[in-house]
């Protein structure tokens, strides 16, 4: 049977999505965060076994730049919206996570996304703040989709690289990151799956 830990050289690949307040990790909020986890199945084909995801109250002092909330449509002030702190946040996460790790026998966790560095990096951010001990995440390696939506399909901007792909997008329902990071897996898992048919990998 096919196993996740040697298609990715022991690493487990979660796809993980945020939106925030700002482009800066030190200084601005963290406002959501999703994750997929992946499952392989019999034939050796990726694809979505749970997503998670919370909203997340900014942290004492952070800024909130509103164009970034124009951009998200996120707003705070939503009785809708049920935030839970960093750390919390960071446990609804990566507590999965840990289990996943333990039941594929992968040594890490390696971030996917789309422009990763910009999601690592808060998700770091987040991780120091909160002083939180047991990150399942690979400090800096990532898996980048734009980089791979280029190879496989010519785009590198998510929406044209999801629909390139042949995966449903609305556009009403992008920037949220639960919406982003299933997409972002969706795409992920297409073109792994289809370099499996193309090379025999």
């Amino acid at each position: 049977m096919p196993r996740i830990s040697d298609r990715f050289r022991g690493f487990l690949p979660i796809v993980v999505d945020v939106e925030t307040g700002g482009f800066n990790p030190k200084t601005d909020a963290l406002l959501e965060i999703a994750a997929c986890i992946l499952h392989m199945d019999h034939f050796g084909r990726l694809k979505i076994e749970e997503t998670i995801d919370a909203q997340v109250e900014p942290f004492k002092g952070s800024r909130v730049e509103p164009r970034s909330l124009e951009f998200t449509g996120i707003d705070l002030d939503d009785p809708e919206r049920c935030p839970i702190n960093e750390k919390e946040a960071l446990r609804k996460i990566f507590l999965p996570v840990r289990k996943e790790l333990r039941k594929t026998e992968c040594k890490r966790a390696v971030l996917v996304g789309h422009n990763p560095a910009f999601d690592l990096a808060f998700l770091n951010a987040a991780i120091e703040r909160t002083d939180y001990k047991r990150n399942p995440f690979h400090p800096f390696s990532s898996f980048d989709t734009a980089t791979l939506g280029g190879l496989a399909y010519g785009q590198t901007v998510l929406a044209r690289a999801v629909q390139a792909a042949g995966i449903d997008w609305n556009e009403a329902e992008a920037h949220s990151a639960r919406y982003d990071a299933i997409k972002t897996a969706e795409l992920f898992c297409n073109i792994v799956n289809r370099w499996k048919i193309l090379s025999g990998f």
